[in-house]
């Protein structure tokens, strides 16, 4: 079991798949559903204050490139994400965090901790708010896929067996 547990915190850490293919995984390994989410999300959010902190030293770096066109790149996002901080900050600094939790916990393509996080970081906005909203997005996000998940796979096992003689 500890393998398989294992399986779903990796699955969780990639960028597209996310929890949100990991539970489905652990739904279909008939892993507990607890021991499932906690997988999932531990491997969801491992990755985060890596991307958080090494995103941003990225784009500074590549400000500084000697290619143009990188240099350009990279100086127009950090440009933008300065401009879109400053405008969202002034207007009402909590409503960014419950945009991103919101942002993260509904289980979109697209709409994961990967994502969020990123975000964050072009936004320009605090490590500890950031990681603290994208966590509970998860949580969110997670238990929407758990019971998602855990109940077809329930629902469609009570079926077939009342099915077959």
């Amino acid at each position: 079991m500890l393998l398989k547990l294992l399986l779903v915190m990796l699955v969780a850490m990639l960028p597209v798949v996310e929890l949100r293919g990991a539970i489905p995984i652990a739904a279909s390994m008939n892993l507990p559903e607890v021991l499932s989410l906690i997988a999932a999300m531990v491997g969801n959010i491992l990755p985060m204050p890596l991307i958080f902190v090494f995103a941003h030293g990225l784009l500074e770096k590549g400000s500084q490139s000697r290619y143009k066109s990188i240099k350009e790149f990279c100086k127009w996002i950090i440009k933008k994400g300065h401009k879109a901080s400053d405008k969202l900050q002034t207007k009402n600094n909590a409503s960014i965090y419950v945009a991103l939790f919101l942002f993260v916990g509904i289980p979109l393509p697209g709409t994961g901790a990967w994502t969020g996080t990123i975000a964050a970081t072009f936004l320009d906005l605090d490590f500890k708010k950031t990681m603290v909203a994208i966590g509970c997005g998860t949580l969110l996000a997670g238990l929407i896929i758990l019971c998602l998940s855990f109940g077809a796979v329930n629902f469609f096992s009570y079926s077939c067996l009342t099915i077959l003689p």
